[in-house]
């Protein structure tokens, strides 16, 4: 058996794991009848504690990020058991939180606690290496909008930083490797008394905004994209996205991952992201704090993380292989 080893937080990461653990359930919706939860993949190490999920549109393939390694696992169809792509520690990654292929097929990779790598999936080649310009960052998620630009969270500045193809193109020219740089505050459009604590990010696919969620206040965030940023709370009917980590939209249906919650939920949202109705609400422990959700063609996969069995959110002995598992009924 391998050695544990323990990530070491900062104390911006520490506080963010402690805002997890302290708050309270506040769902305003019953559950509805249990969705079917079947295993996708098994990840290959025992200490993986998985935290991000990217599918890869042009094959298929499925990409897994270990928070406690940096490793990445990819999965391919029919293939139930997921192979280490990228080493444990690769290009000096000590973790590998959000992820995200591209058009172009590349893949953004973030560590949480210096910046975002960008690879060549078919050579596996790092391409270029965006560096957190400020100290103790938390990144978190990341979106890519149709005009090929991405948007990450910070978990502990109220902050969203953009990286446009412009600027992949000048840091490939300059020898790979180039600063964040932030694209809006949120700081005005929260309530003085809460705390914000980005998580997962999504982008609509006509180019016209994103969408981010409070984990901490269960808030939705939407920011447009043309002109001068304008930011604004989404009107959640039936619901809420408390705990809400990673999301997923697709048309006008948009999926919520509540990690402490063990749920996952699904939202129908207006025509023009405003507001947003809760159709579906699965809780299950076998989710085991789910921190990211991908679909695969129709099939919905959740990220089981198990931070609070030994990994970053709590003592415990995890149950392995650490899996991806696939949710029929969501």
């Amino acid at each position: 058996m391998s050695r544990v080893h323990r990530l070491r937080f900062t104390l911006p990461a520490a506080a963010l794991l402690l805002a997890l653990t302290a708050c309270s359930n506040s769902a305003e919706s019953p559950a509805t009848p249990a969705a079917r939860i079947s295993t996708a993949y098994e990840l290959p190490e025992e200490r993986a504690y998985p935290e991000g999920i990217a599918v890869d549109g042009r094959t298929g393939d499925v990409y897994v990020g270990s928070f406690t390694t940096g490793a990445i696992y990819r999965g391919t169809s029919g293939n139930p058991k997921a192979e280490i792509f990228l080493p444990p520690g690769a290009d000096g990654r000590r973790t590998a939180n959000g992820l995200r292929v591209d058009a172009s097929g590349r893949l953004w990779v973030i560590d949480h606690t210096k910046g975002v790598t960008v690879y060549n999936l078919e050579t596996r080649a790092l391409v270029a290496r965006f560096d957190a310009a400020t100290e103790n960052p938390f990144l978190n998620d990341l979106t890519v909008t149709p005009d090929g630009a991405v948007y990450l969270t910070d978990s502990v500045r109220p902050v969203i930083y953009r990286i446009t193809p412009a600027e992949l193109d000048a840091a490939v020219a300059a020898g790979g490797r180039a600063e964040l740089a932030v694209f809006t505050d949120l700081s005005a459009a929260k309530d003085p008394a809460a705390t914000l604590l980005l998580n997962g990010i999504v982008s609509d696919p006509a180019g016209r905004y994103l969408l981010t969620v409070c984990m901490a206040t269960g808030d939705l965030y939407r920011v447009t994209l043309q002109g001068e940023p304008q930011i604004s709370k989404v009107a959640l009917d039936k619901g809420n996205m408390l705990f809400g980590d990673g999301l997923e939209l697709r048309g006008d249906t948009l999926w919520a991952v509540h990690n402490k919650d063990n749920s996952v939920s699904r939202w129908r949202l207006s025509a023009d992201g405003t507001s947003a109705e809760l159709q579906n609400l699965v809780t299950d422990e076998a989710l085991r704090i789910p921190t990211t959700i991908a679909h695969a063609g129709d099939r919905a996969l959740v990220v089981v993380s198990q931070f609070d069995r030994g990994g970053p959110m709590g003592e415990g002995t995890p149950t392995t292989p650490f899996r991806v598992v696939a949710i029929d009924g969501l």
